[in-house]
């Protein structure tokens, strides 16, 4: 690391140099069943320099080669982007515990004991369904050298569990499936386990087709999957900077419902999405991105906020081989008053969705989404009376969550870097294929 940036500033106004390395462990489960277990160690190192004003770029996952990458980032200068930015000096980090030792120490029998016993529940409460899932953990470790002194290093640990089950009967196919995902080891399947089996349970019956405006309530999966992704685009500083976020010009103005206030939030700790630096070792800081409905910030890296005339909000991330770009961290979506039942309990006719498919392939930066209902239940006179087929949900995120009907009072982790309760949109287009 220290030779590489020695010689880049040999030839370049300012370097820095990025170097992460992996271990990972997986046990992969197919048709009820451990079919592998693998274990990967990859590292690399990336450097990014700024040669007669723009950004010259390369990386290599070879151990030596500090000669080529110079080179290669210096050919690379003349046709990069101009930049606008400064690396930052020194900096004082705040504590943000993202690793925990005892998941290295989780033993291969021990992660396939846990998968094979997750499977193993599920089937007992549905002989015929077939699962797929897995059980992994990760060590990651980073470090951050530049030509003005910064310096950053952490070790982040990262454990996983998920399961996906299909039943499938005839023509009829259903998917379930639930993960867990935490800096520290997950020791039971209790979460996943109980959900999938609840998905299961609710499921069991098949309701009548139903469609028209419906009130329809997103379970935290669901607001994961369906909700999410347009409004990550549109809080991206790159985004607005292209004028392509529908947000880009109405910072400061109420959008959506005053009950919706979302976050980023990268310094939780023990939390896959955490770090108490971004990945050009800018300090990590909670940036609130819609406040009671206000459209609040923008997440910006060290280049986009240059260009916004703003300063960065911690929010670069990168893979080895790509330069840094703005992306959220671990998303927070802060819980409202009303419990799951008494949402259910104020619907006459509506659905409850747990994943759509397809739901991205819309026009995404616009808001809208249209999906087939893979997992979703129907709500009759307050209750749910079974699992609905061959039905479309289709909307507008800036519409549905202008007025939402109700946030919920409890919220859980998806994937461990998204914490939402339910949300219910009061009316959105619902049809069936006949």
């Amino acid at each position: 690391m220290e030779d590489l940036l020695k010689q880049a500033k040999k030839v370049a106004e300012e370097a820095e140099v990025f170097s992460v390395s992996r271990s990972e462990t997986d046990a992969v489960f197919e048709t009820n069943r451990l079919k592998h277990v693998v274990t990967r160690e990859t590292s690399g190192r990336a450097l990014r320099l700024i040669k007669g004003g723009r950004i010259g770029f390369s990386a290599s996952n070879k151990v030596d080669g500090t000669k080529e990458l110079v080179e290669m980032a210096l050919e690379m200068a003349p046709f990069g982007a101009e930049a606008k930015f400064q690396f930052p000096e020194l900096e004082s980090y705040s504590k943000v515990d993202v690793y925990d030792p005892a998941v290295e120490k989780v033993t291969e029998e021990q992660m396939v004991e846990l998968g094979q016993s997750l499977i193993d529940k599920i089937r007992k409460h549905t002989p015929d369904i077939i699962c797929q899932g897995g059980v992994s953990k990760n060590t990651i470790s980073v470090e951050i050298l530049n030509s003005r002194g910064g310096k950053a290093t952490y070790k982040k640990s990262v454990f996983s569990l998920s399961v996906e089950g299909v039943l499938i009967r005839g023509t009829d196919m259903l998917f379930v499936g639930d993960s867990e995902s935490s800096c520290r080891p997950i020791s039971d399947h209790k979460t996943v386990s109980h959900n999938t089996l609840e998905q299961l349970e609710r499921a069991k019956e098949t309701a009548a087709s139903v469609e028209g405006k419906l009130p329809v309530i997103f379970t935290p999966l669901g607001v994961a999957s369906t909700l999410l992704m347009p409004l990550a685009m549109a809080v991206n500083g790159k985004t607005v900077l292209q004028g392509a976020s529908p947000l880009g010009h109405r910072k400061g103005e109420q959008v959506f419902d005053k009950r919706l206030s979302i976050r980023d939030d990268p310094i939780i700790e023990y939390r896959p999405g955490s770090r108490f630096c971004d990945d050009e070792g800018v300090p990590s800081q909670r940036t609130p991105l819609i406040a009671k409905g206000v459209v609040a910030n923008f997440l910006y890296d060290l280049q986009t906020a240059a260009l916004a005339g703003t300063k960065s909000t911690g929010s670069a991330s990168r893979s080895l081989a790509s330069l840094p770009s703005p992306s959220l961290s671990a998303i927070v979506i802060e819980e409202g008053d009303v419990s799951f039942e008494d949402m259910l309990a104020d619907i006459k006719d509506g659905l409850v969705v747990e994943e759509l498919m397809g739901a991205s392939m819309g026009n995404v930066l616009g808001g809208d989404f249209s999906g087939n209902v893979l997992l979703g239940y129907r709500v009759k006179d307050g209750k749910l009376v079974g699992r609905v087929k061959d039905t479309m949900v289709t909307g507008n995120i800036y519409e549905a969550l202008k007025e939402v009907s109700a946030i919920g009072n409890k919220a859980r982790w998806v994937g461990g870097v998204v914490l939402t309760p339910h949300i219910c949109c009061s009316q959105l287009a619902v049809s069936t294929k006949r």
